[in-house]
């Protein structure tokens, strides 16, 4: 049982198996962030009688030990996700944590078993949260559930980027903004593996840590003459591929950094605002492959591509490439500043949510 819900220890019930329903001890209610408005992160609100969810069939209740915060949750926050909830709605996207029931037709996960998931429509800045059976991955034995955060997310993120869709070879060399971000170590760390020369940015007071993840060069984020740097490190020919996450004016300064004819540009985040290419710039200015990656589409629409990416991401762990995260954690209650933090570009790493 989870404390610190109101009433939760009188609305505890022990339930058996009833029907084709497994379940453990779960309460009837619970504590979350709800969002209110789409104005922000700021307009999240501690709540502590959410009623606890229960699983359909295919479906997953975990007891939520640690909760992961992504641009999404901001996105969302926003109203800038495409497809996403409205408020109110319970804030988060990924979740681990323990199976506590399992809904009808689930026969591979029992309760008791270490998961991670996501659900794209929220809940899992909460104590519980549903998830699909076959999209959960239990936890790799030895790590804990907050050490799991990013498996579903930016890791594969990051390896879509560089090997499926931005086809990176040993020798070429490769541009990733936000560096020093969940996503942006597990790139850096990613291209070194296949032997990519890196050149990272961030901002001047992460510059050691995203050095300290094997980064070659290491550039201001907000250089105005960024493009230019990273011209001047390729000897004039640019990167080979761009990992862009940022959108706003750094879009631009990745597509004059990018190598003609055959550079590559991975568009998977928009956190810096929206930015616009032409059709003239494709034939007159920027001769380059742009290509758009949203992990939950890669997961829908080219499944086997996905099922590839996380094949040869358990390979990498397996090999000792990738290792446990470490991600920083906040109260839930502190899930406002977290993300607003984020949003601010503040923080370093994957950040936690503890429930």
């Amino acid at each position: 049982m989870v404390d610190g819900a109101a009433g939760e220890e009188a609305a505890l019930a022990t339930r058996a198996k009833e029907g084709n329903l497994a379940v453990m001890s779960v309460p009837t209610t619970m504590r979350a962030l709800e969002q209110t408005s789409l104005k922000g992160p700021q307009d999240l609100r501690l709540i502590t009688d959410a009623p606890v969810p229960s699983p359909g069939p295919g479906e997953v209740l975990i007891r939520v030990t640690a909760a992961g915060i992504n641009f999404v949750d901001i996105s969302q926050a926003h109203g800038t996700f495409a497809g996403g909830p409205q408020p109110p709605y319970l804030a988060g996207i990924e979740g681990a944590g323990e199976v506590t029931a399992v809904g009808e037709g689930v026969t591979d996960l029992e309760p008791g078993a270490h998961v991670i998931g996501v659900g794209m429509g929220g809940g899992a800045f909460a104590q519980y949260m549903v998830l699909s059976a076959a999209a959960a991955v239990s936890v790799p034995a030895g790590w804990t559930d907050e050490q799991a955060l990013g498996l579903l997310v930016s890791w594969p993120t990051a390896l879509a980027a560089i090997k499926p869709l931005g086809c990176v070879a040993a020798g070429q060399t490769v541009l990733i903004h936000a560096a020093a971000g969940g996503t942006g170590q597990v790139a850096v760390k990613l291209a070194k593996h296949y032997g990519a020369t890196v050149i990272a940015t961030a901002s001047p007071g992460k510059h050691a840590v995203v050095r300290a993840q094997g980064a070659d060069h290491v550039i201001d984020s907000r250089a105005a003459d960024l493009a230019a740097e990273v011209l001047r490190l390729t000897g004039g020919a640019g990167a080979d591929l761009v990992l862009e996450s940022v959108g706003g004016a750094t879009l631009d300064a990745s597509l004059a950094a990018t190598k003609r004819v055959t550079g590559r540009v991975v568009v998977y985040g928009v956190v810096g605002g929206e930015a616009a290419i032409t059709n003239w710039q494709l034939v007159y200015k920027h001769q380059i492959h742009v290509i758009g990656l949203n992990i939950g589409i890669l997961i829908q629409a080219a499944p086997k591509i996905f099922g590839e990416v996380m094949g040869e991401m358990f390979g990498l762990l397996a090999a000792g490439v990738l290792g446990p995260g470490q991600p920083t954690a906040y109260d839930l209650a502190d899930g406002p500043k977290a993300l607003a933090e984020l949003e601010a570009r503040a923080t370093v790493g994957k950040l936690a949510l503890l429930p």
